[in-house]
């Protein structure tokens, strides 16, 4: 009898350890994992049911089954109903709209997706997820109206363009132009309207600028801008450099540059500071001046610019500077600016008001202050001797703000002076013309504020 019930003890013990086993088999091994399928639908809330959209599914077991459902005001749509022989670790679902989709009106629809896994969990049926996703329909692109913009745009130079645009979920809008760079516009006059300028860079051979907006659908809509464009020759220089040159004001400078620091050839040294230096120098100026404003302008009015009184123009704009030595290519350059003398330390006085956003050293340039005058338009003034104005300081028309020197990169006395319109060098001699400003921005905003009144 003491024998039966030894037995039966251990044949207890050993049905609780199997059951154990079993039990822990069933919670770690991952033919009974428990998590349910991962789905993830990329997309930002938005269809414009020209493009798929795209579904992840995902699981440890792998997806054993999936649904996809289009619930709209109508009823329910099924897209896709798939089950697998062999279950898929990961899978990714292109939903195609259904041709109902086209004829729709709803603007808010729900896309529901459902999947199951090839988990033992749950008496065998597995781990099943349902998740619900709300999307807004937009089959509609943006409407661009250009308002009004100037006739004509020059190699170097700028122009004006006014534009309406609208929809309902518009993300973004600019003007895009065949050198790769994007004009952001400001708000003008109303709601709806926005106005910017234009640059031409003098290093591109030809000019094409049109609107673009997109909305979060990711419909977008294209209206080029009708310019004339006008080319413009600028002149190609050969510049010798003389030994008396690079041991004298290259080698000073050479002293200067952590670039140069153990550059003992001269013409090595120049080369860094024409080109590395001079690129350094002019990436912090096209930083600083791409920035345009948010806030709504009814109007940009400017006096023509002439910042230092009684001048001699003795460098223009756009010279594209080849320098050799004994005859041999070592580097080049343009010049991006005009340069300006009169007397030594002359007073500069810029006839427009705006706010300083740099000054302080920079490189060949010297001491350099820069003004914002507003809508992306920034005038800088090198190798000033002093500088009588700070970052943030606002200053108004004719102020003092430096003097004329030989600061950075200038052999003699002397005001460099540049123009930009967001981060491009446009020539200075436009905005010295009130002729020019009147026709290309002041009859341009007289004009476009008049039919924006009618509309």
């Amino acid at each position: 009898m003491q024998r039966k019930k030894n037995n039966f003890s251990i044949a207890s013990i050993s049905i609780v350890i199997l059951m154990i086993v079993s039990l822990v088999y069933v919670y770690t091994s991952e033919t009974f994992e428990r998590e349910a399928p991962k789905i993830n639908l990329n997309s930002n809330g938005y269809w414009n049911l020209k493009k798929p959209l795209q579904v992840d599914m995902s699981d440890i077991s792998g997806v054993k089954s999936y649904s996809i459902i289009l619930k709209s005001k109508k009823g329910e749509n099924v897209l896709y109903n798939e089950e697998f022989i062999e279950s898929k670790t990961s899978l990714v679902i292109d939903v195609e709209p259904p041709r109902i989709a086209y004829a729709m009106k709803d603007k808010d629809i729900k896309i529901i997706v459902k999947a199951t896994d090839a988990s033992r969990w749950n008496f065998f049926k597995g781990n099943t997820l349902e998740k619900v996703f709300d999307l807004k329909i937009d089959k509609k692109r943006p409407k661009l109206e250009i308002i009004s913009n100037s006739y004509k745009i020059k190699k170097g130079g700028a122009a004006l363009v006014i534009f309406k645009v609208t929809d309902e979920n518009l993300k973004d809008f600019y003007v895009e132009t065949n050198f790769g760079k994007k004009f952001k516009a400001q708000p003008f006059y109303k709601d709806g309207y926005y106005i910017t300028l234009l640059a031409w860079p003098v290093v591109s051979q030809s000019f094409k600028a049109t609107l673009v907006a997109t909305d979060y659908a990711n419909n977008s809509a294209k209206t080029y801008i009708p310019l004339f464009i006008k080319q413009k020759k600028y002149r190609v220089s050969t510049i010798e450099l003389s030994d008396r040159f690079l041991k004298g004001k290259i080698a000073e400078l050479g002293e200067e540059f952590e670039e140069t620091q153990g550059v003992e050839n001269l013409l090595e040294q120049f080369k860094i500071i024409n080109e590395d230096i001079r690129a350094k120098n002019e990436k912090l100026i096209h930083d600083i001046t791409s920035k345009v404003s948010d806030e709504m302008i009814s109007d940009f009015k400017l006096n023509k610019m002439y910042p230092l009184k009684n001048a001699a123009t003795v460098a223009s704009f756009g010279d594209h500077r080849k320098y050799t030595y004994k005859g041999k290519y070592i580097s080049e350059s343009y010049h991006l600016g005009i340069d300006m003398a009169s007397n030594a330390q002359a007073q500069i006085k810029p006839q427009n008001a705006g706010k300083v956003v740099y000054a302080d050293l920079n490189g060949i340039y010297g001491n350099m202050p820069i003004i914002d005058h507003g809508l992306g338009l920034y005038t800088l003034y090198g190798h000033c001797s002093s500088l009588k104005v700070a970052i943030g300081d606002e200053v108004v028309d004719n102020e003092y703000i430096a003097n004329t020197g030989k600061s950075g990169y200038a052999m003699g006395d002397h005001l460099h002076f540049g123009v930009l319109i967001q981060g491009i060098e446009v020539r200075p001699a436009e905005w010295m013309d009130e002729k020019w400003m009147q026709l290309n921005i002041g009859n341009i905003i007289k004009s476009a504020k008049k039919i924006i009144d009618r509309n």
